[in-house]
C-alpha cells in the first residue's frame, strides 16, 4: 500500500462518509433522513455506524433499501468493548458487517471485538482517538487488527476541540505499522451542524459496496475537509502533487521532517517536493487551503 496508488489506480473517486449516527443509537434523524440529507449533499456512499451497545439493542442499520441510483450504502457499526488506557470503553468503525454480526460476549475485549470485526469482512478503524485521549499503548493494541486510523473527526472537533487523530497515527507509523491508513469523517449525530465537515475519497470502478470496502482496505483513497487531490507522483527524487487551489502543500514525515511549497494567497496548485529527507522511511502529503481546510494522503514509502 502506498498513498500514491489511489491516484494510478483504475476507477474514479467516491465521497463518503464511514461514520454516521441515526436515532437507532444517539442520532436525532431516522435513518431515511440521514441518507437523504448525505444523498443531497452530493456523497456517493454511506455508512450509518450506530452505536453496538446493549442500551440500543445491538444496532447494525440495514440501509441497502435506502440506496439508489449514484447513492449506495456501507453496513456497519461503531462497535464497543471494554476498556481503553482511560478505563473507558473502546470506540472502533466497522465498516462492512453482515446484519448478524454477533455482540460481544461476557468480558470480550476489543481486541477479541475487532478481530471477529475485521474476519466478518469489516474495515475496522481506531476511531477519534484525540477524542478518547488514546495512547500510544492504546494503538499498540490495536494495530494489527486495524486497518486505519481515524485522523479527522468533525463531531469532535465542533464539541471539544479534539478532532484530529494525526498523533496517533504518526506514531504508530514510526513504530513500522506501515500497513495503517488514515481516514476522515463527521461523526455526524445531527444534533448539531456536524455533516460533511470530513470525508473519504474512494477510488473504486463501481460505487458498489464491495468495490468501494475492497478499496478502503487496500488503502486506495484520500481524506479531505475540502480540497481536491489530484495527482501525486515521484519524479526525479521528487514528490509532484497537484491539488485544487491552496495555500500550502507540504510532505510530512518521521519527527519534525517536513517539505512544504507556500502561497499565502491560496492559489498554489502545484508543487515538487525534495523527498530526500523520506527516504528509507514514510511521508504523508497535506494541503491546506486559504479557509483552513485540509486534504490528507495515505502514507507514501518513496523507496
Amino acid at each position: 500500500m502506498d498513498g500514491r496508488e489511489a491516484f494510478s489506480a483504475d476507477g474514479r473517486f467516491h465521497r463518503g462518509n464511514i461514520h454516521t449516527h441515526s436515532n437507532r443509537s444517539d442520532g436525532a434523524r431516522a435513518p431515511g433522513e440521514v441518507c437523504g440529507l448525505y444523498r443531497e449533499m452530493g456523497y456517493d456512499f454511506l455508512c450509518l455506524s450506530d452505536h453496538f451497545l446493549e442500551r440500543f439493542d445491538f444496532p447494525i442499520t440495514d440501509t441497502t433499501a435506502l440506496r439508489g441510483s449514484g447513492f449506495t450504502t456501507l453496513i456497519g457499526a461503531e462497535i464497543h468493548a471494554p476498556q481503553n488506557s482511560q478505563g473507558e470503553i473502546w470506540h472502533v468503525l466497522a465498516c462492512g458487517l453482515p446484519v448478524d454480526f454477533e455482540p460481544p460476549q461476557d468480558g470480550e475485549r476489543m481486541e477479541s471485538l475487532a478481530a471477529r470485526a475485521r474476519q466478518a469482512g469489516a474495515f475496522v478503524g481506531i476511531a477519534h482517538p484525540q477524542w478518547s485521549s488514546l495512547t500510544i499503548e492504546d494503538g499498540r493494541a490495536l494495530a494489527g487488527i486495524a486497518h486505519a486510523v481515524e485522523i479527522w473527526n468533525t463531531g469532535c472537533a465542533l464539541e471539544t476541540a479534539r478532532g484530529d487523530g494525526t498523533a496517533l497515527f504518526d506514531q504508530l507509523l514510526n513504530e513500522g505499522h506501515r500497513h495503517l491508513t488514515g481516514y476522515a469523517t463527521d461523526d455526524a449525530h445531527l444534533k448539531i451542524p456536524d455533516a460533511g465537515g470530513g470525508w473519504m475519497m474512494v477510488k473504486a470502478e463501481a460505487n458498489d459496496p464491495d468495490a468501494l470496502l475492497a478499496a478502503m482496505k487496500a488503502g486506495i483513497y484520500y481524506s479531505s475537509q475540502g480540497p481536491e487531490l489530484m495527482a501525486i507522483e515521484a519524479v526525479a527524487e521528487r514528490l509532484v502533487v497537484q491539488s485544487s487551489a491552496v495555500r500550502m502543500i507540504s510532505i510530512v514525515g518521521r519527527g519534525s521532517r517536513a517539505e512544504t511549497a507556500y502561497a499565502p494567497e491560496g492559489a498554489l496548485t502545484t508543487a515538487e517536493l525534495p523527498l530526500e529527507r523520506f527516504s528509507g522511511d514514510w511521508c504523508r502529503v497535506v494541503v491546506c487551503d486559504a479557509e483552513g481546510r485540509i486534504a490528507w494522503s495515505n502514507p507514501i514509502f518513496p523507496d
